[in-house]
């Protein structure tokens, strides 16, 4: 006889879920609202996208987006809940990328740009800041080295007396402001950091919800096919909703990353209402949830779900808890019998949580309930450390409420009930156990990987312990401290020094541990912090932030004045202006040292560099390399900014010092390679480039900077084999793709040199750079409109884009079409005045419509500029014969 089939035993977090849920009441209204839209067809003008649920903390909010959660499950839905844990919008992609996934649905291509996001995020590789990627060699048709800071704002103003600008003369209709925007933005990144890789690597690292967005919604709209609803849960929308919220009105509007499957039901939840200003026009798309506390008659029920029904009692609690879901959940957890288990204390919600306290008769869990409130977050590593946290830990009668309040001596938890090494034994649970009651915990909130305290009772538990024994209270966050700072020591193992803080777990831990070190009141800890957060401003604004909250919250919990105030004045800053403002904040009022001084404004010069505006960056470099003569990375910062200011002389100069600091830095090499070839000097460049070869030799940048400098010195084969190494170790590199296209037009492979650009276009179709490299290919195999079609993408990406005009112009001229030739020619000589190429051809289209005096006038310009160009040379000659005789014209 067949065993019958035993059914999976469900996980402990589910097991959790299920008792919840149970116990859920009231919010009879949103979930009927919830539940009812499923009903409804997705054409259905009743039908709602957009959940927004807010009220006060302790409301009910995170309850009623699982309940949300679990509603969409039952009626088939793939679900994804972000909550706070999350930093940015890469990180809650990366969140919904997981959520589905273990559901069985692997979002592969976003995973696989979200690991690259990563890689390109702590890559040591600053040097695509140093080049532009359509910076093209002297002598290539259409190339032409970007402009400078100086000679972009120049540029747009000619733009507008040419009339390039909305509704104004020949190019109405062409540039919108929204075009100059974007501009905007490829200028700033153009100088984040990724010299040799295409425009999109640039996006991924500066703004990769712009590369990222579109895979996810394409990733969406398949698995939209393949299930009746996916429903996107976004938690603490207080804390989120600053990058999360414009984010999300894009996807919903559709007008920036694309079309999102109709099926999809989006849920957010925080404390304020949506921001009328943006969600304004969709009101008949968003249902507003505003939560109210609990009606008296929700109340009622939720306790009399636990048993609580006396009316003396049930009357205190609607006193004491005034509705709060969060604490009326707590007391009917704690089911109090009489009204002397209600005396007030004056604050409802302390008095919620020294109830809690009294009515636990354990007094290991009792202990293990406040203890656990002094970490920010819990897992059951932070558990044990916190609950063995020293001979006191359970609290005494001091800690825990004292006779009168906490059920005396007895219950209150001696010593020996701190959770030493036998904290289990009074109670017979092991500390797995344990951890699963605190779980469980009305006012817990379980992520799997951790649990965090609800705010409402944190507070007044921090509050509590602190305000009843400062002596303990200090005691127990310094040998917390000690336990993060020993597990961080343990993550620094094999690691360099500047290797740490690209570890988030490292830094996790030491976040953690300078929170309780603040808590604790360590002599010089705040100093201490403030130097971190200098280098959590160089891992962005994310981390920046994340320091900042904690110095705003050891400033609430420990009643710490100055490292609250620090923690507001950065948060401000950050919202204000960024890491660069922050910075300055600190630079400005932190006192540091010459050394940290100097690693600061390094910094903020790299910062400054990546809005572009790289001579403020280069003043910040200066006085960096000032305060501290031996500190490398300011040297070779100073060095990209000032090769973006077009000073690669100096940039070399610079580069040189810091390769005497800090020698065999395959970065360093690798920019200098690239600023030599540029100068003009390619033997210079491959002697550094072969050092950073042999330093890195699977560095993909390396082999393909050596592959254009060996092309400039017109060793063929070896520059196309150093580009074949590059794109085998990445073949998706679309910046050594084009410069293999270079090289094999130089070879007269002109069909494998279109077959490269082809692909180069098809990795990265919207880079203005690449499909001007292949419309100058086209151009030249005489598919004149081929040609057009890639000019005409090129210029609605990039407006400002000089080359894109001049060749345009050439293809236009070459087709007959000579007014417009010449509107696109003259584009190009206002965007770059000192354009030789462009201004041969415009005096070549002079000659053509009989204009010998203005051809002559760009010819010696153009001469002037190039001495040497025998083509330059051969339209001169001719415009001087034409104006000499214009009865031969």
């Amino acid at each position: 006889m067949a065993r019958a089939q035993q059914s999976p035993i469900p996980t402990m977090q589910e097991l959790i879920l299920r008792r919840t849920r149970q116990g859920f009441v009231g919010r009879n209204a949103e979930r009927a609202a919830f539940r009812a839209n499923f009903d409804l067809p997705v054409e259905d003008e009743r039908r709602r996208f957009l959940f927004h649920v807010h009220g006060n903390a302790g409301i009910g909010k995170t309850f009623l987006v699982r309940e949300l959660e679990q509603i969409a499950r039952e009626r088939g839905a793939l679900t994804a809940y972000v909550d706070d844990g999350v930093g940015s919008v890469p990180e809650a992609m990366a969140v919904i990328a997981d959520r589905f996934a273990r559901e069985g649905r692997r979002f592969k291509e976003l995973e696989r740009l979200l690991a690259a996001h990563r890689e390109r995020r702590y890559e040591a590789e600053p040097a695509a800041v140093a080049l532009p990627e359509g910076e093209g060699d002297a002598g290539a048709p259409g190339g032409a080295a970007e402009p400078s800071a100086a000679s972009m704002a120049a540029a747009r103003a000619t733009l507008v007396a040419l009339g390039l600008v909305p509704v104004v003369g020949p190019f109405a209709g062409a540039v919108d402001p929204a075009q100059l925007a974007r501009q905007g933005d490829r200028l700033r990144g153009a100088g984040t950091g990724f010299r040799a890789r295409g425009q999109d690597d640039a996006q991924l690292l500066l703004a990769p919800e712009l590369v990222l967005t579109p895979v996810l919604l394409e990733e969406l709209a398949r698995a939209a096919t393949e299930v009746p609803w996916l429903v996107l849960l976004f938690d603490t929308y207080e804390r989120t909703g600053a990058f999360l919220d414009p984010w999300l009105h894009a996807l919903v509007t559709g007008d920036r990353y694309g079309p999102i499957p109709g099926n999809v039901v989006l849920v957010t939840a925080g404390q304020r209402p949506c921001d009328a200003a943006r969600w304004g026009g969709l009101t008949d798309f968003v249902l507003d949830l505003p939560l109210q506390p609990f009606t008296e008659v929700e109340s009622r029920g939720l306790l009399a779900t636990k048993g609580v029904l006396a009316e003396p009692v049930v009357g205190e609690v609607l006193r004491l808890t005034g509705g709060l879901p969060v604490l009326v959940s707590t007391l009917a957890e704690a089911r109090p019998a009489d009204l002397d288990d209600l005396a007030d204390a004056g604050d409802p919600s302390a008095t919620a949580v020294e109830r809690f306290l009294k009515w636990e008769q354990d007094p290991v869990r009792r202990a293990a309930a406040l203890t656990c409130a002094l970490p920010r977050w819990l897992d059951a590593d932070v558990f044990r450390a916190a609950v063995t946290s020293g001979p006191d830990a359970a609290g005494g009668p001091d800690t825990a409420g004292g006779p009168d309040t906490a059920g005396g001596p007895d219950t209150a938890g001696g010593p020996d009930t701190a959770g030493g090494p036998d904290m289990a034994g009074g109670s017979g649970e092991d500390a797995e156990g344990l951890l699963s009651w605190l779980r469980a915990l009305p006012f817990v909130t379980d992520r799997g990987d951790r649990v965090v305290y609800h705010d409402v009772v944190r507070t007044p538990m921090v509050r509590l312990q602190r305000m009843r024994s400062p002596r303990v209270w200090s005691e127990r966050h310094r040998r917390l401290a000690e336990t993060f700072a020993g597990w961080r020591t343990e993550t620094e193992a094999g690691l360099e020094e500047g290797e740490l803080w690209a570890g988030e777990r490292w830094r996790e831990l030491r976040l953690a541990e300078t929170y309780h070190r603040l808590c604790a009141g360590e002599r010089g800890a705040l100093a201490g912090a403030l130097r971190d957060v200098v280098d959590a401003c160089g891992e962005g604004v994310v981390v920046a932030r994340r320091w900042a909250e904690a110095l705003a919250q050891a400033g609430r919990d420990a009643g710490d004045e100055g490292a609250g105030g620090w923690g507001g004045d950065l948060l401000a800053a950050l919202e204000r202006g960024g890491v660069h403002d922050a910075l300055g904040v600190l630079l400005l009022r932190a006192g540091f040292d010459a050394r940290r001084e100097a690693f600061a404004r390094a910094l903020r010069g790299r910062a400054l560099h990546r809005d572009g505006a790289y001579e403020r960056a280069v003043a910040e470099y200066d006085r960096a390399v000032d305060l501290d003569p031996r500190l490398a990375t300011a040297w070779q910062g100073r060095a990209v900014a000032r090769a973006r200011t077009g000073d690669y002389a100096a940039a070399v100069a610079d580069l040189d010092r810091a390769d005497a600091l800090a020698p065999d830095d395959a970065t360093t090499l690798v920019l200098r390679g690239d600023y030599h070839r540029l100068l003009g000097d390619p033997d210079a460049a491959v002697a550094d480039l072969d050092r950073a070869v042999a330093l890195d030799p699977v560095r993909r940048s390396t082999w393909a900077s050596r592959g254009a400098a060996r092309h400039a010195q017109g060793r063929l084969d070896e520059a196309l084999a150093d580009l074949d190494r590059a794109l085998e170790l990445d073949g998706e590199y679309a910046w050594a793709l084009v410069r293999r296209a270079r090289v094999r037009r130089s070879r007269g492979e002109h069909e494998r040199q279109l077959t490269d650009l082809h692909h180069a276009v098809a990795l990265v179709p919207d880079t203005p750079w690449v499909l001007c490299e292949r419309g100058d290919a086209l151009r030249v195999a005489g598919r004149d409109e081929e040609a057009l079609a890639d000019y005409d993408r090129a210029i609605e990406r990039d407006p400002l884009y000089a080359s894109a005009y001049a060749s345009r112009g050439v293809s236009r001229l070459k087709l007959g079409r000579h007014a417009e030739a010449l509107t696109d020619l003259d584009a190009a000589v206002a965007l770059l005045p000192r354009y030789a190429w462009a201004l041969r051809h415009r005096a070549a289209l002079h000659l053509e419509l009989g204009d010998a005096a203005r051809a002559l006038a760009d010819a010696e310009q153009a001469l002037a500029l190039r001495p040497g160009d025998p083509l330059v040379a051969d339209v001169h000659d001719r415009a001087t014969e034409a104006a000499a005789h214009p009865d031969r014209t």
